[in-house]
């Protein structure tokens, strides 16, 4: 989205609402199904989604090739042909890597990058700055912060967290999912007003929209958009109580698609909703038959389907 001379980059403010951690669908022979993923995507937007995060965590980007990672950035572009926000993975561990990466990439069709934090290096806090700095600097494109201890090693703390919003014009929000409330407390209390805060916890969307964040990047909306950004927008609205009777409804179905890692879980949920094959690539595998027959069991009770 092109940015006209009255509007700074973070006052533009693409990525709020329910933003859906795309899943990668592949073929019963690991291959990519496109045809499928084409056919999810339509369906995320035409039921409430309000941008798009391709090529991360819940798309399984580790275990793609350089070609297909390419291939699913021209579909999803042609594929949204500018109806929402596209929000792209751009991160690692070793920060010379994503400069690079940032410069020579052809970013046409995608309206910013989320990068996370440095996995297995475990870097200081200092090092942390210095490693988002350089990502700010090599692009003009907004950039969003991934925390994900749980997954990195490495807790993004508050204090860097507002550094390096105070300090780049580009560094718009942070996606958090460090799972600590009073952590992200601390960054909305004290985060400029035009630095986003994102849930990367559909559990904690509920509490953190009430305490100030702005939106998700959701796995469950992959499956359930409609009813996650109804959850979402009435938030926003201001009508908890009704928000809260939603967030309520799907408690169950949080737990049940992490207890056996992401992305199995949704991956699992959309296979029963019709929409994918339910293949994961290695080292990742589907869900355990006891909690995919656990997740048929809820779907049945809460009456959901495509």
């Amino acid at each position: 989205m092109a940015l006209d001379s009255k509007h700074t980059i973070k006052t533009a403010k693409l990525f709020r609402g329910l933003g859906i951690a795309l899943v990668t669908p592949f073929k019963e022979d690991f291959s990519v199904d496109y045809k499928s993923l084409e056919s999810l995507i339509n369906f995320q937007i035409a039921n409430g989604a309000d941008f798009l995060c391709i090529l991360a965590t819940t798309g399984e980007t580790p275990c793609l090739t350089t070609e297909e990672k390419q291939n699913i950035k021209t579909l999803v572009v042609n594929t949204v042909n500018n109806r929402v926000p596209i929000l792209m993975g751009c991160g690692g561990n070793c920060t010379a890597n994503i400069v690079n990466e940032l410069k020579a990439t052809d970013f046409t069709g995608i309206s910013g990058v989320l990068s996370v934090c440095p996995f297995y290096n475990k870097p200081s806090q200092e090092g942390l700055y210095q490693h988002f700095s350089a990502i700010a600097n090599a692009t003009e494109l907004p950039v969003v912060l991934y925390n994900v201890p749980g997954r990195t090693g490495v807790n993004l703390k508050p204090e860097t967290t507002v550094r390096l919003a105070n300090d780049f014009e580009n560094i718009v929000a942070i996606k958090e999912a460090s799972g600590s409330l009073e952590q992200i407390d601390e960054i909305i209390k004290h985060k400029p007003d035009d630095f986003d805060v994102l849930s990367g916890d559909d559990a904690l969307t509920y509490p953190m929209i009430a305490n100030g964040a702005v939106g998700a990047i959701s796995v469950i909306g992959n499956a359930l958009p409609k009813e996650f950004s109804r959850m979402i927008k009435l938030e926003l609205n201001g009508d908890y109580a009704a928000a809260r009777k939603i967030h309520h409804r799907f408690t169950d179905l949080y737990s049940l698609l992490f207890v056996d890692g992401n992305p199995a879980g949704v991956k699992a949920l959309l296979h029963e909703l019709g929409l994918i094959s339910n293949v994961l690539r290695l080292p990742l595998v589907p869900t355990r038959l006891t909690t995919l027959q656990s997740i048929r069991n809820l779907i049945h009770s809460l009456k959901i389907s495509e």
